[in-house]
């Protein structure tokens, strides 16, 4: 397993290729692909990666990843339990930037959904507003034929690009957009059981067995890939789950904290105000 480079799962010379995709782990790999994705979660919740971005994702979630920007969705646990009755409904769009033909988007006309794409280079995140403005559109498109669903995503990407700053969120906060196929055969490896075994004791020493590698060299590997620390990323993906089990369920804090697999409520509070800039009950009385 490793960060890929993904073949487009579109035919010869096709330039968008728009799918509903019904089964968790929307992905099974780290990857990024030439093409644009915009990825509408209709059904499911999880954790997603985009670049250095580590967050949950729940129904709602519109998001935008540029061309080349390594990203992987992944369902919580749950999903992948066999007698698992949870449903998934992604509507996923991917296409290029000459989808419309060359040198379209360098008129004046579409100015804005030009420099849309431009900053979709470490991710975008639209807000619930706009995913529930659009969110007839987005289920409609793989539906329709060849011309309509051209002309559906331009018209799209046209209201994306007017929506206010305030209503999106850029999710890497650095580029690491890959222009070649030379990365680690681990990373996918280290990722997938990191989030699968987030909730136990994972220690250095051991995750650095699952990669294959010394500490040290682990360490400078995995902040090459991520741009984070090994320790920074667990406890943001244990932060970002107890605020997706906090959203969705009435669970005490003191118990959601050793849930996400913190063993100290000092830390967990201490970890969640540094990541998501309050306090878990501060958090949960926002909602």
């Amino acid at each position: 397993m490793k960060l890929v480079l993904k073949k487009s799962d579109t035919h010869t010379n096709e330039k968008l290729n728009i799918y509903t995709r019904d089964v968790p782990c929307l992905d099974a790999a780290w990857h990024y692909h030439k093409e644009f994705e915009l990825l509408y979660i209709s059904q499911s919740n999880g954790i997603r990666f985009v670049g250095d971005s580590v967050a949950p994702f729940l129904p709602g979630d519109l998001v935008l990843v540029g061309s080349y920007l390594p990203h992987l969705w992944r369902n919580d646990p749950s999903y992948y339990k066999e007698e698992s009755t949870q449903e998934v409904k992604t509507i996923v769009t991917k296409f290029t930037d000459d989808f419309l033909g060359n040198d379209i988007l360098q008129l004046p006309d579409f100015f804005e959904v030009k420099k849309l794409l431009e900053e979709c280079k470490l991710g975008i995140f639209f807000g619930k507003q706009i995913s529930k403005a659009l969110h007839n559109d987005l289920m409609l498109l793989p539906t329709l034929s060849s011309t309509e669903k051209h002309i559906k995503l331009l018209s799209i990407l046209h209201k994306l690009s007017l929506v206010d700053k305030k209503e999106r969120t850029i999710l890497s906060s650095s580029d690491m957009r890959q222009t070649t196929t030379e990365s680690s055969e681990r990373i996918d490896t280290v990722l997938k059981y990191i989030s699968d075994n987030y909730a136990s004791s994972i220690s250095l020493d051991d995750i650095s067995n699952v990669a294959c590698m010394t500490t040290n060299s682990f360490c400078r590997f995995f902040k090459k890939m991520t741009n984070k620390s090994f320790t920074q990323f667990l406890n943001e993906i244990r932060i970002r789950n107890a605020s997706r089990i906090l959203v969705q369920q009435t669970l005490p804090v003191s118990e959601v904290c050793y849930i996400v697999g913190f063993n100290s409520i000092t830390n967990f509070n201490k970890q969640f105000k540094q990541i998501m800039g309050s306090t878990p009950k501060k958090f949960r009385e926002a909602i």
